[in-house]
């Protein structure tokens, strides 16, 4: 039977689509953001490299192209909500296959943005990376966090890490500004998540394996990679890339856990985290790994919206099939949509 005609501009729209999804998205110029009349009026370089300032707020995300929608409202977000937005730099870390397209894409987007660019080698984890629950979770870009200390300038003393699928709601100075208290990195906690679900049976029976756990100076929670303040100084002195490797070779070996770049994280910090509110991580908004369907908020106030999980706001809106939530993520959205009609 063919075909009805709503089936047929479906299926033409569907192929067109997929025709252009090699190019990269095209974005609106995001306005000019400027400093408050409080605001040191400062500049960095990345020629500074053992100064440190600290009115200059760093922020490091990585950009793909499967990413770059999220990417873009993330940063928008941030500069929005920013008393200072002239004294945030953005660290963006990239891969050489698609590096030139997406610097383009970001300088063209947000002309006034203090921004660097830096390429991750992806052979440094090729090797590493161990089959997960999801695709997405093993690309080897999800795991240049590791190796923030590596690709930054030394002057670079704290770095914030986001996820290219949140939002920020709150000025960034309020995160930037937390009291680490001596610890290498600070992030939200969940304690009363059951910690035991993100090893597999196999290493909780060795005794090798769970030995670190015991000396710590907390019980070990479950943090969120997706939004943390790291001290990179700190980092560099106790070689913590060099232990994230181990236990990725590690789990080559053995198969200790199923859930990408997360459980490294866990099995090198848990318990030795700085905890901050959770308002700075409201996250899990993508559903979980497998559907990814709505969720709720947690109870309490926001500051920031991460669509962790399988569902992506900017696909589901797409896809007309939105969640309640991903009404929040939709006024930083920049993508410009195409027009059906053309003038000619």
């Amino acid at each position: 039977m063919p075909p009805t005609k709503p089936l047929h501009l479906f299926l033409i729209l569907t192929v067109t689509i997929n025709l252009c999804s090699a190019e990269l998205p095209s974005f609106r110029e995001a306005p000019a953001f400027r400093n408050g009349r409080e605001c040191p009026r400062t500049t960095w370089s990345s020629l500074d490299k053992q100064i440190h300032n600290p009115s200059i707020i760093h922020i490091a995300m990585t950009l793909d192209t499967a990413y770059l929608r999220g990417s873009v409202a993330g940063v928008y977000s941030v500069l929005h909500h920013a008393t200072c937005p002239e004294n945030i730099v953005f660290h963006f870390i990239t891969t050489h296959s698609h590096g030139t397209k997406l610097t383009r894409a970001i300088t063209s987007t947000f002309p006034y943005l203090n921004f660097h660019i830096y390429y991750f080698n992806i052979n440094l984890v090729k090797g590493k990376i161990s089959l997960s629950i999801r695709r997405a979770l093993d690309q080897p870009l999800n795991y240049a966090r590791m190796y923030l200390a590596d690709l930054l300038p030394a002057g670079v003393r704290r770095i914030i890490y986001f996820d290219s699928d949140l939002i920020v709601v709150d000025d960034v100075i309020n995160l930037w500004s937390i009291n680490l208290r001596g610890h290498v990195l600070g992030a939200p906690e969940y304690c009363h998540a059951n910690f035991t679900n993100y090893f597999t049976s196999k290493f909780w029976s060795n005794p090798v394996f769970t030995a670190p756990f015991k000396g710590r100076s907390r019980n070990p929670c479950y943090f969120n990679t997706g939004v943390m303040v790291i001290d990179l100084w700190k980092w560099r002195g106790g070689k913590y890339t060099e232990k994230l490797e181990n236990w990725m070779r590690i789990q080559k070996r053995h198969r200790i856990y199923e859930l990408g770049s997360l459980p490294p994280f866990l099995l090198v910090f848990a318990g030795e985290v700085e905890g901050m509110e959770h308002r700075w991580n409201q996250h899990g908004l993508g559903g979980d790994n497998l559907e990814g369907l709505c969720r709720a908020l947690h109870p309490g106030p926001v500051s920031l919206l991460h669509w962790s999980g399988k569902g992506k706001p900017w696909l589901r809106i797409d896809s007309k099939k939105p969640c309640p939530l991903d009404s929040l993520w939709a006024p930083y959205d920049l993508f410009r949509y195409p027009s059906l009609f053309s003038d000619s």
